[in-house]
């Protein structure tokens, strides 16, 4: 005899919140619940589908539809100063900052040793259910309802962008112009080590300048730890006469 797969069910209490939250309400409650749920959940019940696909999905549509509003706020920036300003509002930690701001983590659904080993306040964790919860909204309200809630959820953010401050955020290229101005080889990174376990590793990342080591650093993705080393080494790379910092 073979059993249908359970269809996952939604908590009718504290998803409802997040819908509130969220300013939509979901026709197929089914989507909700696969975006709040990670693969860990799914191992451990052995039934159902994880958020995967869908923060696959949620991270081209998040991508395109956060150009898209920048380009309509500043028509006459240069590629450049877009694309910083995109990489700064869809960056882990950014993404991670507005899920705490939904109250995001206590609505997903995690394993028992996920969940006990801090799981809801991981960056990654939440940065990825709100990717996912973006491509559930889109596929469940269409390309409008996608639009209204990144609307919702960074509408302040794009509003108030500044390109200082976003550039200075950005150490790996502050680092690589401070270099090219003083007439210096561009940085590369290495990663030395990764440790910890597969739900949440650690990568352990040398920065070198013309073969030599300039700073280290660790961080829970590659990038995390590649942008702590490049601060790291600007406090040893002096800013060029007449730079602007």
């Amino acid at each position: 005899m073979i059993r249908k797969a359970r269809r996952p069910t939604v908590d009718p209490a504290a998803p409802r919140s997040l819908q509130d939250r969220l300013g939509h309400a979901f026709k197929d409650p089914s989507l909700l619940s696969r975006a709040l749920t990670h693969s860990s959940h799914v191992h451990e019940r052995g039934e159902g589908a994880d958020n995967e696909a869908l923060e696959f999905l949620g991270d081209a549509l998040l991508g395109f539809l956060i150009a898209e509003s920048l380009l309509r706020l500043h028509p006459g920036m240069d590629e450049g100063g877009l694309s910083k300003f995109k990489a700064f509002l869809v960056s882990r930690a950014n993404l991670a900052v507005t899920a705490r701001r939904l109250g995001l983590g206590g609505d997903l659904r995690l394993g028992r040793t996920v969940a006990k080993e801090r799981g809801r306040s991981q960056d990654s964790l939440l940065a990825d259910a709100l990717e996912a919860l973006i491509a559930a909204v889109h596929l469940d309200g269409g390309d409008q309802a996608a639009r209204r809630l990144v609307q919702h959820l960074f509408g302040a953010q794009l509003r108030g962008l500044n390109r200082r401050e976003v550039e200075g955020k950005d150490f790996k290229t502050t680092l690589q112009e401070r270099l090219q101005a003083s007439g210096r080889p561009t940085p590369t990174y290495r990663v030395d080590s990764t440790d910890g376990p597969p739900h949440q590793p650690r990568f352990h990342v040398s920065l070198l300048v013309d073969g030599d080591v300039v700073a280290r650093a660790r961080g829970a993705s590659k990038k995390e730890a590649e942008q702590r080393a490049a601060r790291r080494a600007l406090r040893a790379v002096p800013a060029p006469a007449g730079g602007r910092e």
